[in-house]
Parts: C-alpha cells; sequence; structure tokens
C-alpha cells in the first residue's frame, strides 16, 4: 500500500509517517518509480505507536516495541526491553499521582481554610466587583 493508504487505515497523517521513517520507526521500501510502499506489518508497527502514544509514552519510547514486533514477536510487548519500558512508565505515573494527591490535599486545606475565615454575616463587596458595578452604571 502507499503511504496515503497507510496513513488513512492508522489514523494518522503522511507526515507523522515520514516522521517515524526518519526516527527509523518505520521503513519505507520503494517502487522503480521511487514511491514508498507498506504492507500490513506496517500497519502493526504503528498501531503499537499509536496506541502507546495514546497512553503516554514518548515515541522513543515505543522503539522496544517496535523492534520486538519486528523480531516476528507476535505482540510488541511479548520482550524484556518492552516490559522494561512498561515498568518504567508504571513508575513515572505512580510519582505523577503522588504529585496530584499531594497538590489536592493543599487545595482541600487551603479550601477549608478559606471556609472557616469567611465572615459570618453580608458578604463583603470585591474591589473588582465594585469597580466593574461603577463603569457600567
Amino acid at each position: 500500500m502507499r503511504i496515503g493508504e497507510l496513513a488513512e487505515k492508522a489514523g494518522t497523517t503522511t507526515r507523522a509517517l515520514r516522521y517515524y521513517e526518519s526516527r527509523g520507526l518505520l521503513a519505507a521500501r520503494r517502487t522503480e518509480r521511487g514511491h514508498r510502499t507498506y504492507d500490513e506489518d506496517d500497519l502493526r508497527l504503528l498501531q503499537q505507536i499509536r496506541t502507546l502514544q495514546d497512553f503516554g509514552f514518548e515515541l522513543e519510547e515505543t522503539r522496544p516495541f517496535v523492534d520486538c514486533l519486528r523480531a516476528g514477536h507476535p505482540a510488541g510487548d511479548s520482550c524484556p526491553a518492552s516490559i522494561a519500558v512498561y515498568r518504567r512508565k508504571l513508575a513515572e505515573l505512580d510519582g505523577l499521582i503522588e504529585q496530584l494527591r499531594a497538590v489536592r490535599a493543599q487545595v482541600g486545606a487551603q479550601l477549608l481554610r478559606a471556609e472557616v475565615e469567611l465572615p459570618h454575616g453580608p458578604e463583603p463587596r470585591c474591589e473588582l466587583g465594585a469597580v466593574t458595578d461603577r463603569e457600567t452604571q
């Protein structure tokens, strides 16, 4: 299949395919006229790359999965190098989750403090609101 057909089947652009080729993740064969040609194995590689990128993997992190498929394995994650990337990504995600939990706790504490310090009685006017009210009159 030609580059446009592969791009359509993979849900990407020809520009992305050329970029993947320049990075060594996709290898195009050429016709006598110099047109790029691809096969179903190339589509599988692209689907693996796109799935991993949808999960937040950087393009370079997809390389072990592509290499695993190219080596003839049934799945891109059936090689030790791919498993290592999964482990690193999970550790990275766990770290991000912990950071988000810490930020959430801080925001929750600020909310509680702000609610406790709310004055009891008529709500004070916001200076910005007061300026805006005067400007519209």
